[in-house]
Parts: C-alpha cells; sequence; structure tokens
C-alpha cells in the first residue's frame, strides 16, 4: 500500500481565478497550514471511524463529498 503524504496534494503553483499566480508568502502560509489543519482532523475523522466499525472506504467517501459541498460564499 502507497502512502502519500497531504502535502502532495499541494500545487507547485496556486493560482487565482484569472490563471494569476498567487506568490505572497503569507497567503501561502495561511493556504498551507490551512490545509495542516483539515489534514489532521480528517485524519483523526477517518480513524474514529474505521475504529467504530465503519468501512474504511464509505468514510474516504463520505469525508470527500464534505469537501465537495462546501460552499464559496464570496460568488
Amino acid at each position: 500500500m502507497t502512502t502519500t503524504d497531504w502535502r502532495d496534494a499541494i500545487p507547485e503553483k496556486w493560482v487565482g481565478p484569472e490563471g494569476e499566480t498567487v506568490a505572497c508568502v503569507e497567503k501561502l502560509k495561511v493556504l498551507e497550514d490551512n490545509l495542516a489543519e483539515i489534514a489532521d482532523l480528517a485524519q483523526d475523522a477517518l480513524e474514529d471511524a474505521i475504529l467504530m466499525g465503519v468501512a474504511e472506504d464509505q468514510a474516504r467517501a463520505v469525508l470527500s463529498a464534505v469537501m465537495a459541498s462546501l460552499k464559496n460564499p464570496y460568488k
């Protein structure tokens, strides 16, 4: 089984809505910090689900669905 670190999901370059590069060091730090928190919380949720007897694939699907359901409040 291959384990992928969540950091592998971070793109080499973040882009804005018009394709422009987001290069501000502080913005990039906030993005990475937020992703680290999400990864930790999601890992805990996955482990809890598995320990409570939920099938891993179902728990992963639910976590993915939660992420997909997030709304952009700035549109």
